[in-house]
């Protein structure tokens, strides 16, 4: 009987699975393997990971229900279906995020760094805090009375503030005010002189309430967070799209509340008013055992004093490939051969290096490129910005509707456009989320196009934190399609006709497919058939079915999915051949590569693009065939390495669960992420 490889049961929810990942980074929270203050950072971005969750996933949840969409999701649920599911995980999640910070906590204590309450300073250390109070937070804070006369003020997202009730002494009215704990401006948490001790803003705020309300008897003080709405509806059919996006980002700071944190020492009654204003519900309503927001504790892991605390230092080394070669002139460099880079174990310098010397560079005639996410102080919009100044036809398509990210990018495009650079901002309806950058060049024996495209953002400040594979080039062909791909961005041309380059949302999707087909046909005839891919997310409905058929036909895949994964592994007659695997570790996995053994050919590709039907349908994606040998087998070592990992790597399961990888007795341990720096920093590749 033939399967039906699009039924709903072979396949898991996209919101489950994204918050069975973060499980998977508080779970680090707890492994001895990872320094202290390392896995209090772990439960930090566990949090902060949480606050976008339900600004946007949670949020889009809501919009669906409150308009009555009733259809079916990929694994058959309902929208309310999903929020009954997701609400359930989500307060399980807090709950342990509850647990594993208070034992790290307890732990860091045993090194003489507390987290303490004001009651627990001495006379002279509470003479101090007094003092602070005053002349520091005392006149920051305004609190905000509830009455009639005073409505219930509008709290911006992720802002934390205190609920205050407070009576008359000869009055029996309970009144509540609300006190805003200025976190932007003070810090959340302030040391104790001389002790490795600290308190917390709001702790220090409720223990001197009463100075706000002279006259008042303080009943309750109670921490409280409100996370909004913040997923932007923006209209690109308008005369001046950056200005839209200004609009929607005030709009973002004023969306619905969505979630609710509340201190687990409140009462019913500030539970029910806070509900109540704030338009929730009780599931929507979360009751911390701890600090709200735990976020924050990522910059206290950098605490000095403490190297002990953390990993030991990584330098990213310079590129090995171009140490290699017998020149320092960039250009002659590349020419020679394709210089493959991998960061964060390789300098993300050598790109900012490649657009920097473009820029200075007098034979240089033009620099196109396509900016997603771009760091504050990016020496590469510095970069862009003199070879504009240089003459140079510099061409800079900045994607504005990058979320979280509308207003730094809108700041960095006027600033390129005042420095003279020719600024674009997409095709209609598409986000450009391509890596590519394209130096045109005059040399002696006419014009010459070097190209470097990429997994990763321009951006050297998460470039050291996030894995990437970067790729720079003087092919031809390459170069040609580079201009086609740029002119397609700019102009009204038809989609072109490609040499090499594979685009989103024109022929991505499906020459995935051919290449899965291929393996296929290989399984079919009795011939070695392979597949390995490493992607952040899969969630793409005629992949993933696509993936059972081959796996059904005998094709050997091995996936390395870092978060999202709606694939279902190991069931039998339909998955038997697919294993999944997922590494949580020092370094955020976001690299994209796809290899298919094809018969002894090996096709190996990098791209920009995860397996989601928004990267495959509704952006503008790049994927990058490899064509040197030497670059084949690099790329398929590292995904090898991955396989192997038995320390950072969890395994999953057909019904959607993880379990950690056992580095077995008598196994030699491998982590992937140690590998790489190590030999990265042996000057040494794989493969």
């Amino acid at each position: 009987m033939d399967l039906n490889f699009n039924d709903r049961q072979y396949y898991l929810n996209r919101e489950c699975t994204w918050l069975s990942f973060n499980q998977r980074v508080l779970r680090e929270s707890t492994s001895e393997d990872n320094p202290l203050l390392e896995r209090l950072r772990f439960i930090a971005i566990t949090c902060s990971n949480l606050d976008e969750f339900f600004m946007i996933r949670v949020a889009g949840l809501k919009h669906l229900i409150e308009s009555g969409v009733k259809h079916h999701d990929i694994s058959g649920l309902t929208p309310q279906g999903q929020m009954d599911a997701v609400s359930k995980i989500a307060h399980e999640q807090m709950h342990d995020i509850d647990r594993c910070l208070k034992a790290t906590l307890a732990e860091l204590e045993m090194h003489g760094i507390r987290f303490i309450h004001p009651a627990d300073l001495d006379t002279k250390q509470e003479l101090w805090l007094t003092e602070f109070f005053e002349r520091e937070i005392f006149p920051v804070v305004t609190p905000m009375a509830i009455d009639p006369s005073h409505p219930f003020p509008f709290l911006t997202s992720k802002s934390l503030n205190l609920a205050v009730h407070l009576k008359r002494p000869e009055d029996k009215d309970v009144r509540l005010a609300i006190l805003p704990v200025p976190v932007s401006v003070i810090g959340r948490l302030i040391k104790v002189p001389e002790v490795q001790h600290y308190l917390y803003l709001e702790d220090i705020l409720s223990y001197f309430a009463n100075r706000f309300f002279t006259g008042y008897e303080i009943i309750e003080t109670t921490p409280f967070r409100v996370t909004r709405d913040a997923d932007l509806d923006i209209r690109e059919d308008v005369d001046d799209l950056l200005l839209e996006v200004e609009k929607s980002l005030e709009k973002r700071r004023k969306g619905a509340a969505v979630r609710l944190e509340l201190a687990k020492t409140s009462s019913k009654e500030t539970r029910k008013i806070l509900e109540k204003e704030l338009e929730l519900k009780e599931e929507d309503i979360y009751t911390i055992d701890g600090p709200l927001g735990a976020s924050f504790f990522s910059s206290f892991a950098n605490i000095k004093g403490y190297d002990d605390l953390r990993y030991e230092p990584f330098v990213p080394q310079p590129s090995i490939e171009l140490s290699a070669r017998h020149t320092k002139d960039i250009w002659a460099a590349i020419r020679e051969k394709d210089v493959l880079v991998h960061h964060p174990y390789e300098t993300f310098a050598t790109v900012e290096n490649f657009i920097r010397t473009a820029a200075d560079d007098e034979a240089v005639l033009a620099i196109k490129q396509t900016l997603y996410r771009v760091s504050s102080k990016s020496p590469i919009i510095s970069a862009l910005a003199d070879a504009a100044r240089n003459g140079k036809q510099v061409t800079v398509l900045m994607e504005v509707k990058a979320r979280f990210d509308e207003e730094n990018n809108i700041i960095m495009a006027r600033r390129l456009e005042e420095a003279g650079c020719h600024v674009i901002y997409g095709i209609l309806g598409l986000k450009t989320h391509s890596k590519i950058t394209m130096v045109v060049r005059r040399e002696e024996d006419g014009i010459r196009r070097y190209c470097h495209l990429a997994t990763g953002n321009y951006n050297g400040s998460t470039a050291k934190i996030y894995t990437d594979i970067g790729l720079m080039t003087a092919d031809n062909e390459i170069g040609v399609d580079g201009s086609r791909f740029f002119n397609f961005l700019s102009g009204f041309s038809d989609p072109p006709t490609w040499n090499k380059l594979i685009v989103a949302p024109l022929n991505l999707r499906e020459t995935i497919m051919a290449e899965i087909d291929q393996e296929i046909e290989h399984a079919k005839r009795g011939e070695p058939a392979y597949i390995a891919a490493k992607m952040n997310s899969l969630l793409d409905r005629f992949i993933i079915a696509k993936l059972y058929e081959a796996s059904a036909a005998g094709v050997k895949i091995d996936l390395i999915v870092r978060g999202i994964c709606v694939l279902r592994p190991g069931v039998p007659g339909v998955s038997e051949n697919i294993h999944v695997r997922s590494i949580v570790g020092r370094f955020l996995e976001h690299s994209r590569i796809l290899y298919c053994y094809n018969g002894g050919r090996e096709d190996v590709f990098i791209s920009s693009a995860d397996w989601m039907p928004r990267n495959l349908n509704n952006r503008v994606e790049l994927m990058i065939p490899i064509r040197e040998q030497d670059h084949k087998n690099r790329l398929h070592a590292i995904l090898q390495t991955y396989l192997k990992d038995n320390t950072k790597a969890y395994l999953m399961r057909a019904d959607g669960s993880y379990v950690r990888a056992s580095c077995r007795k008598g196994q030699t341990p491998v982590g992937a992420q140690q590998t790489f720096m190590e030999t990265a920093l042996k000057g040494k590749t794989l493969g």
